[in-house]
């Protein structure tokens, strides 16, 4: 091998030796992720959550345009009617049924947007993994916020 060539070969892996050998100075920026918490953007979306009005009642009223909204079709909305013996929301209808497939949730907040009660917000809990892949099906009672004890 000619002497140009090994300087041809040699070169980059000089650079690259250069280049780590800038970088060993500096601050570590590794996070020791369950003791320390990176701080998140204001605009972070994560978990959804179904919120419910001071008196208890649920927001959701059925009426499906947050699955409307949804580009990834990941939201499934069953509304019924609302009785005097059971009211689970101030309107006329209430969500029986709502679920979210969290597998095919692209975090947009589309469904957030969409809402005309406020009823589906995206809150910044972002620790979402689970095991089994039925886990990712959040359910109504997942979702509902608990009712908040009256001081």
């Amino acid at each position: 091998m000619s002497f140009e060539v090994m300087k041809d070969v040699a070169k980059p892996i000089l650079t690259g030796f250069g280049i780590t050998a800038k970088r060993l100075g500096r601050k570590k920026v590794t996070i020791q992720y369950p003791l320390e918490r990176r701080e998140q953007y204001t605009r972070t979306r994560w978990r959804h959550v179904l919120t419910r009005y001071d008196s208890g009642l649920e927001r959701c009223i059925g009426c499906s345009l947050c699955a409307g909204a949804c580009p990834a079709r990941c939201i499934y909305v069953e509304a019924d009617e609302n009785t005097d013996e059971q009211r689970f929301s101030p309107g006329e209808r209430y969500a029986t049924r709502y679920e979210i497939n969290m597998l095919r949730c692209i975090f947009c907040g589309y469904c957030q947007d969409a809402c005309p009660t406020g009823a589906i917000v995206l809150r910044k809990d972002f620790e979402l993994a689970n095991y089994e892949r039925e886990d990712f099906l959040y359910t109504k009672e997942m979702l509902l916020e608990p009712i908040r004890e009256m001081a």
